[in-house]
C-alpha cells in the first residue's frame, strides 16, 4: 500500500523507531499559529476527529485523550486521603483541570501552563475539554510551572499534576531532581505528585528509571508507576508516575471509587487496581531504581 502522504499526518518517533499516521479529513489542518514558544496545529481526520499537534508532535485526540486525562488525574486523586488543593503544571488544553473538579473534595484547582494560546486554541476547537474552565474551583495562570512551584508556600498543596510535553524545551526542566526537591516542599505531609512519563518500552531507560531515581532523590518516601493505552502515541502503551511524601502509596478512597459518583469513560476502581500491577521487565528495573 502506498500512500499520499498530502492525506496523511504522521508522527516518527526515534526512539522506537516507528511511525504513527492518521488520516486527514476533507478540511486538513484547521489550524496553525507560532506562538512565543511553540508551533501550535489542530487537524481534521478520518477517525480520531480533531488532533492537537505541538512541534510536530500529537498531542490529544477526540477519539482518546479520555484514556490520558483519566488516568492521569482519578488514579492520584483516589490515592490521596484529602485532596482539596491541587496544582496542575501544563496541561494547558484543559482535559486534566475538567477531570480534577469532577472531584468534589477539590477546593481549588490551579493549572499552570507556559503557553497561553495552548488554552485559547483548545477553547476554541476542543470546547469539551474546557468545560471545567468556568468552574469557580479553577484558577488558570500562565507562568513559568517550575518557579511558579519554588513560589508555593511550603505544605500548602495535597496533589501536584505535572501534565507535560515530552522533556525537551519548556518541558525539561519538568523532570529533574532539583524541581521534585521544590515540589516535595511545595507539598503538605502525606502530599502526592503524579507526572506523565511516556512509554515503558520506548522510555525506560531514558525517562521512566531515571524519574525514580530523581523522585527518591527529592525525598519521596514512596514511587511507582501505572500503565495505561494510549493509540495515538508512540507504541500505544503509556505511564504515570507517582511519588508520595511521608507514606507508601495506597487506594486510599477505595470507596468513593467504587461507588464512582462521576461519569468516566475508561477509568473505575478495577481500572485503578489494575494500571498498578507491574510487568516482570518493569518491576525488576524499578526495583533497582528504589
Amino acid at each position: 500500500m502506498t500512500l499520499d502522504h498530502d492525506k496523511w499526518f504522521t508522527e516518527v518517533c526515534r526512539e522506537s523507531g516507528s511511525a504513527f499516521s492518521l488520516e486527514l479529513g476533507p478540511r486538513g489542518r484547521l489550524h496553525h499559529e507560532v506562538s512565543d514558544f511553540q508551533t501550535i496545529d489542530v487537524y481534521d481526520t478520518v477517525w480520531f476527529g480533531r488532533t492537537l499537534v505541538i512541534d510536530g508532535f500529537l498531542m490529544l485526540s477526540e477519539r482518546d485523550n479520555f484514556l490520558y486525562h483519566e488516568m492521569l488525574s482519578h488514579p492520584a486523586l483516589f490515592s490521596h486521603p484529602n485532596p482539596r488543593n491541587v496544582l496542575i503544571i501544563g496541561g494547558g488544553d484543559c482535559g486534566t483541570l475538567r477531570e480534577v473538579l469532577k472531584h468534589d473534595a477539590v477546593e481549588q484547582a490551579a493549572q499552570v501552563d507556559i503557553d497561553e494560546r495552548v488554552t485559547r486554541v483548545c477553547e476554541e476547537w476542543f470546547p469539551e475539554l474546557c468545560s471545567g474552565n468556568g468552574d469557580p474551583r479553577a484558577r488558570l495562570a500562565f507562568a513559568d510551572g517550575i518557579q511558579w512551584v519554588k513560589d508555593t508556600p511550603a505544605g500548602s498543596l495535597d496533589l501536584i499534576i505535572v501534565d507535560s510535553t515530552d522533556p525537551v524545551g519548556p518541558g525539561e526542566g519538568l523532570f529533574t531532581e532539583a524541581f521534585y526537591r521544590d515540589c516535595q516542599t511545595a507539598l503538605a505531609a502525606d502530599g502526592m505528585l503524579v507526572q506523565q512519563s511516556e512509554s515503558p518500552l520506548a522510555h525506560l531507560d531514558s525517562i521512566i528509571e531515571p524519574m525514580h531515581v530523581a523522585m527518591r532523590g527529592a525525598g519521596f518516601e514512596d514511587t511507582h508507576t501505572l500503565y495505561f493505552p494510549q493509540p495515538i502515541y508512540p507504541t500505544g502503551w503509556w505511564t504515570a508516575t507517582l511519588a508520595r511524601k511521608g507514606a507508601a502509596i495506597a487506594f486510599e478512597r477505595s470507596a468513593t471509587a467504587e461507588a464512582l459518583p462521576f461519569a468516566t469513560d475508561y477509568y473505575t476502581a478495577d481500572i485503578h487496581r489494575a494500571a498498578f500491577a507491574q510487568p516482570a521487565f518493569m518491576q525488576r528495573r524499578l526495583d533497582g531504581a528504589r
